[in-house]
């Protein structure tokens, strides 16, 4: 009885070791599964976080970029040095980001200010001058009684002139070398074609269809004819070019620029100088110090140089002046960027020395204090001090890098940047040579560029005389067609 007892405790207790055995051996098996599985999840934490990491990079990357993009579309011609003639958005809200202080003046010509309207005194003086043909016509019976008014018109109709040659006495005809053809074309065509193709812009085969619709067709000229004029006309004002480089040379300011066209598909140069009477453009393969060394225009002047902070410009000359224009823009920018002061506190200081500057000449002055010119460098100083302490606070990469360069330039061409007001002399901006620049940028866009350096370089030599002509309020008809005539120096 016993002895069975004992038999199934041991079979129980034996039952009982197995399934221990097979519980250990299925713990065991489950702790493997579970080291796996731990090593797969450890291993893919450590995929995410390498993941993860390149795409912090990556996020930062894009943030940089979205912020230089973001920089370059809000460039236009406010707050960059950017033409005009490229800005494609909606111009900004009047007075954003204008330093001028707002007024209750009505938009428009101001109170006493003088027209340019035409009066019966300006047109009597004209044909006093000998400037206008006269013919009368009466509206009424006649007496001694009238009232007078003008009226202002243009002769469109073609002239023929009949140039009779006549033998000599050996009966030879010394026939003008202009004359060789039985038929040429008068200097006042000539003119016109000149002025349409230089002020007016206008592409050859328009120019050829407007002189023929004033003639009712019967000049019959071409748009190969008129490329023929101007090329001649170029040729020919070599000498009154001289007179205009010679007129610069010996100026005390300069005031230059450059600009990119198109020629023949790839990019080249029209840069020009100017004073106030006299403007030269200059046909350049590039704006490197080398190729401005070919023109004795930057090679042998030793005045001062007005520019926008071209630094190739600095191996020239005897000084330089920034343009505070150009700067100003640069300062609107960063304010609109940066969100910081002190932008706009230096676009207000150097803007109030200008004003100061021109109110002191309306009063007969030609220089500052030294008092003043000293107080003018401590607040610059002082403006710079404040711009780098905010610097330091600026949010976004490219806003605080663009910001710190700007400084630093502030900082190094401080001496450029007053100059204005160290020298009365010295215009506050670099804008009269900016300006002559549009003509060049509008025969781009008209014609899509030049198919020729010689056709870039025909465009320079007649905007040169052109441009000078208006400068110095010439007769530009009658001085075109006196180079026309080989007149050798119209200057």
């Amino acid at each position: 009885m016993k002895s069975d007892y004992s038999r199934d405790i041991f079979k129980q207790l034996e039952e009982t070791m197995k399934r221990l055995d097979k519980m250990e051996s299925t713990l065991e098996n489950t702790k493997i599964k579970h080291k796996i599985e731990i090593g797969h999840l450890n291993d893919k934490i450590a995929s995410l976080e390498k993941e993860n990491a390149a795409l912090k990079i990556e996020n930062t990357r894009l943030k940089d970029d979205n912020e230089r993009l973001r920089r370059i579309i809000n460039n236009d011609s406010t707050n960059s040095s950017l033409p005009p003639s490229s800005d494609e958005k909606p111009a900004k809200a009047a007075n954003e980001f204008n330093h001028r202080n707002k007024t209750k003046k009505k938009q428009g010509a101001q109170k006493g200010h003088k027209g340019t309207t035409l009066t019966k005194t300006k047109v009597k003086e004209q044909i006093e001058k000998g400037a206008y043909d006269v013919k009368i016509k009466e509206i009424g019976k006649r007496s001694e009684h009238y009232v007078t008014r003008y009226v202002l018109d243009l002769q469109t109709r073609p002239v023929a002139t009949e140039v009779r040659i006549y033998a000599d006495e050996n009966g030879k005809y010394n026939i003008p070398k202009e004359y060789n053809s039985e038929v040429t074309y008068g200097d006042t065509i000539k003119a016109l074609s000149v002025l349409l193709y230089s002020e007016g812009v206008v592409a050859n085969d328009r120019i050829a269809e407007v002189i023929n619709a004033i003639s009712n067709n019967t000049l019959n000229i071409s748009s190969g004819t008129v490329y023929n004029f101007c090329a001649s006309f170029s040729t020919l004002s070599e000498e009154s070019r001289k007179q205009i480089e010679n007129d610069l040379l010996n100026s005390v300011v300069l005031y230059t620029d450059g600009t990119v066209v198109t020629e023949n598909g790839k990019q080249a140069i029209i840069r020009n100088v100017s004073n106030k009477q006299s403007v030269m453009y200059t046909a350049l393969e590039n704006k490197k110090i080398s190729a401005m060394k070919a023109s004795v225009l930057w090679s042998e002047f030793l005045g001062v140089f007005v520019h926008d902070h071209e630094t190739a410009l600095y191996h020239f000359g005897t000084d330089h002046g920034e343009c505070n224009v150009h700067l100003e823009r640069y300062l609107m920018k960063n304010s609109e960027e940066s969100k910081n002061s002190w932008s706009n506190d230096m676009i207000h200081f150097l803007s109030g020395i200008n004003h100061a500057k021109k109110k002191r000449i309306a009063e007969g002055d030609t220089a500052f204090t030294k008092e003043q010119l000293d107080s003018y460098s401590k607040r610059y100083n002082e403006i710079l001090k404040s711009g780098y302490e905010q610097n330091k606070k600026t949010k976004g990469k490219y806003a605080k890098s663009e910001e710190k360069k700007l400084l630093n330039r502030l900082k190094k061409y401080k001496k450029n940047h007053l100059l204005f007001a160290y020298k009365f002399e010295v215009e506050y901006s670099n804008n009269m040579s900016e300006r002559d620049l549009r003509k060049c940028k509008n025969r781009e866009k008209m014609s899509g560029g030049f198919r020729t350096s010689k056709g870039r370089e025909m465009f320079c030599n007649i905007l040169s005389i052109i441009e000078t002509l208006k400068r110095r309020k010439m007769n530009i008809i009658e001085n075109i067609m006196r180079i026309f005539q080989k007149d050798p120096a119209i200057f």
